[in-house]
């Protein structure tokens, strides 16, 4: 498999830079989230790193999202490369 497998609760290393983005989504979505919490991850590993992320955003609503982490010497913020929404609880997450 060309990526791992799924991680739930995604770590501190992810949690900490979610601010940018879900500041990049609100601005795709146009779209204010007053929850956003990581709950499930995988990784992908290429140029830098993918994560694919679970996010929950409302009590029954989750988003999917891609975002693509630099090498370390490039010194970039995370960006959000992709994202799908209209998830639910249960839509496993998978490479998109």
């Amino acid at each position: 498999e060309l990526w791992g497998a799924p991680t739930v609760l995604a770590g501190p290393r992810l949690l900490s830079p979610t601010p940018g983005v879900k500041a990049q989504l609100e601005e795709r979505e146009n779209k204010k989230f007053t929850t956003f919490k990581a709950v499930e991850f995988r990784s992908q590993v290429v140029a830098g790193t993918n994560y694919f992320i679970k996010v929950q955003v409302d009590d029954e609503e989750f988003v999917h999202l891609r975002v693509f982490q630099s090498l370390p010497h490039e010194n970039k913020p995370l960006a959000l490369s992709s994202y799908q929404t209209n998830k639910a609880k249960h839509d496993e997450l998978a490479y998109f």
